[in-house]
């Protein structure tokens, strides 16, 4: 009797012949980090994998693969029956698992078996870490970034944006990371992704730029919220040239008011974030910040943060980290609405068409 032929095994550069991905992988390992466009179809539950770990560890190896071949055969089955049914003749996809080994081997055998053309990632989801990791070191130095400069509250996401609509790239880190950047920065409901998802989600956003064109990035420290920036693309942002948003400080208090309507309305919340505070600022001003807060005096207590808090910790920063910020293009919306934003940006990209050309970035 000839053995069946195992599948396929495809390296991680061929991962763009395969549109459709298969993550058979558990469903808490898919929600850390996966591989772009990739479908969560696990063979084991979260439970089930921790049900048969805990037979290997305390009963026997024997015993953990027959239950957990059982599981897996019957999960299988359920997929062929519902998510696969309508899958047509030429199908092919690419699955993975952790290491591309039995969890993968077991589903692209299956498919094989029944006529589908499925291959295998070889080395599984820890090989597209690496690859991650790898191009991240790489793939930042070969753009021309131009860096939106301005003080907290100057809508540099809201002009980020307005380019974007203009047919701009743009690189929306903050997007990404699901935070604003800032103490208060957190986005309600929408909790930030893990350090690995964050990374594989920049990497993929960087491959579908254009080397060609210029690419627009708001200014970051080395942390959004709790997620680390590239280190080779913060170097390339910090020695980019760029482009100051000067607002005037009540527009930067209305527009910070429009944005973090959820600190408005519940002032604990905001109390406890500002406590973290304390030790830059001291315990009467929390206490005063607290007060406001209480009484509704939003204009006075954002406009304190920012000449108190905000405002020198950010001109601290942009001062250290970014070279060119002296040379920087200056423009001032006339308001903080989104129509204010689009004429600033028709406004600089009128203003940066009269200047030279910056050279192309290095390869």
């Amino acid at each position: 009797m000839t053995p069946p032929r195992a599948p396929p095994k495809v390296p991680i550069d061929a991962i763009a012949d395969y549109r459709d991905r298969i993550d058979v992988r558990s469903p808490a390992e898919y929600a850390d980090d996966h591989l772009p466009g990739a479908e969560s179809h696990p063979v084991l539950s979260d439970d089930e994998r921790a049900r048969v770990g805990t037979l290997h560890a305390q009963d026997s190896e024997f015993v953990a693969k027959r239950v957990g071949a059982a599981l897996v055969a019957r999960n299988i089955a359920t997929m062929l029956e519902t998510a696969f049914a309508d899958r047509p003749r030429d199908w092919a996809p690419l699955v993975y698992c952790w290491r591309g080994g039995k969890r993968s081997g077991a589903l692209a055998h299956m498919l094989n078996e029944i006529g589908w053309k499925a291959a295998q990632l070889d080395g599984g989801y820890r090989s597209y870490r690496r690859h991650v990791l790898e191009r991240l070191a790489v793939q930042p130095r070969q753009f021309r970034f131009r860096v939106i400069c301005g003080l907290t509250g100057s809508g540099k996401s809201r002009l980020l944006r307005s380019l974007a609509d203009r047919g701009a790239q743009v690189l929306d880190l903050e997007a990404l990371a699901r935070h604003r950047g800032s103490l208060l920065g957190d986005l309600p409901d929408a909790p930030q992704p893990s350090q690995k998802r964050f990374d594989s989600e920049v990497l993929d956003a960087l491959l579908h730029l254009d080397r060609a064109r210029p690419v627009y990035v708001e200014s970051e420290s080395k942390k959004i919220g709790t997620l680390q920036v590239p280190d080779a693309l913060l170097e390339a942002m910090r020695s980019a040239d760029c482009i100051r948003v000067d607002t005037p400080r009540p527009l930067r208090v209305a527009l910070l008011k429009d944005e973090y309507p959820h600190f408005l309305a519940d002032t604990a919340a905001l109390n406890e974030r500002l406590a973290h505070l304390t030790g830059l600022h001291g315990g009467k001003t929390i206490a005063r910040w607290a007060a406001a807060a209480a009484a509704g005096d939003w204009d006075a207590l954002v406009d304190e943060l920012l000449v108190q808090h905000y405002d020198p910790t950010y001109a601290r920063a942009i001062e250290r980290n970014f070279a060119r910020i002296e040379s920087a293009l200056t423009v001032v919306p006339a308001g903080v609405d989104d129509a204010d934003f689009r004429r600033l940006a028709a406004e600089l990209d009128g203003e940066l068409a009269r200047r030279v050309p910056d050279p192309e970035p290095a390869r």
